[in-house]
């Protein structure tokens, strides 16, 4: 009975990923900077509205094939919002109890989602206090505590299995310059920059990865020092990715270079993205062009032609009540006037 119920889950997850096609790539053409295109890989397509789909996806099958959950188990997941909405989405289909262990900072259009798909959240004060709360619910309850952080890069395929990287070479095959100089990601859990990472290496291409840390985060300390200790008191401003904490997903040498985003360029540049692109994205996403733009003009100067792609973590309409308000941002960030002439010269 048990073998019989994980198989019929299996078949449930992959028939959802049949009915979903991929996500966009998107060119974003500067005529500022003909040489170097930009590509924008728009994860909020996804059923679920982000990247997380694809790690939530990836998450069940791994715990269902490691036979961490069968039928009834409860699922518990530490998360700063994103990853528990798409988890919650697979629980339901699976008829599962699921548990979101969330900061009391979370937007709260993300934790309308989780409940929207059947998920329970449950509040904590700061957001090192997830990961040993998400541990005693799943003891107590005899459930399965998903720990995305630490399995984010083993549940994935990096190999291949249409995972994002593959999905972005094939996309990009018909494009000028096929193979992109750069790829540029932000680290949450650090799985993705850890699958992208290992593909660049395992198919042998040129392309290099950089990772752009928000301010308030250890990673870009920790690339520098690699030193997994490092901690901080608090956590991250741009919900979604940066942590107090060295996870175990995030994988340090598979990352080429990278870079420290002031938590106030990143609004900037979502700003200045959402104009660009004519609809709402989130802070991730500012976070992620930042880093690009700073690629182009490196590349610029270097008289180096190519392309750069990034991701499109989620949409910006989770984020209408926190940054996307004038408001909440003058309290919460602060003025982030200083990078209106940086971004002016990309047109």
């Amino acid at each position: 009975m048990h073998r019989s119920w994980v198989n019929w889950a299996i078949k449930t997850i992959e028939a959802d990923y049949t009915r979903s096609a991929d996500t966009h790539l998107i060119r974003l053409d500067l005529a500022s900077h003909p040489d170097v295109l930009i590509y924008l890989k728009d994860e909020s397509t996804h059923p679920t509205g982000s990247l997380k789909h694809r790690l939530a996806r990836s998450l069940f099958l791994y715990a269902l094939c490691n036979g961490h959950i069968t039928e009834n188990t409860p699922v518990i997941e530490s998360s700063s919002g994103s990853t528990a909405v798409s988890e919650a989405y697979f629980a339901k289909l699976l008829g599962l109890d699921f548990i979101a262990v969330v900061p009391k900072s979370t937007a709260e259009e993300k934790i309308k989602q989780i409940e929207f798909y059947g998920g329970r959240c449950h509040l904590v004060e700061q957001t090192d206090q997830i990961y040993s709360e998400s541990q005693r619910l799943a003891n107590e309850l005899n459930g399965h505590y998903m720990d995305q952080f630490t399995y984010a890069e083993r549940a994935t395929d990096w190999r291949g299995n249409n995972n994002i990287a593959e999905s972005i070479f094939k996309q990009m095959q018909d494009e000028p310059h096929p193979i992109p100089s750069w790829i540029v990601m932000s680290p949450g859990t650090g799985g993705t920059s850890a699958t992208l990472g290992r593909y660049l290496r395992f198919q042998k291409y040129d392309t290099n990865l950089l990772v752009v840390d928000p301010e308030h985060s250890v990673f870009y300390d920790y690339f520098q020092t690699r030193d997994n200790s490092i901690t901080l008191s608090r956590g991250s401003r741009i919900e979604g990715i940066g942590r107090p904490r060295v996870e175990p997903s995030f994988i340090a040498g598979v990352v080429d270079e990278m870079q420290k985003v002031p938590d106030a360029a990143s609004i900037a540049t979502m700003h200045w993205l959402s104009k660009k692109l004519g609809k709402r994205v989130g802070p991730s996403s500012g976070t992620n062009m930042f880093g690009v733009l700073n690629k182009v003009l490196e590349m610029q100067q270097q008289g180096q032609s190519g392309a750069i792609v990034t991701l499109l973590c989620d949409s910006g309409e989770r984020y209408l009540n926190t940054y996307h308000d004038d408001q909440w941002i003058d309290k919460n960030i602060g003025d982030y006037s200083q990078f209106n002439a940086f971004l002016a010269q990309f047109n």
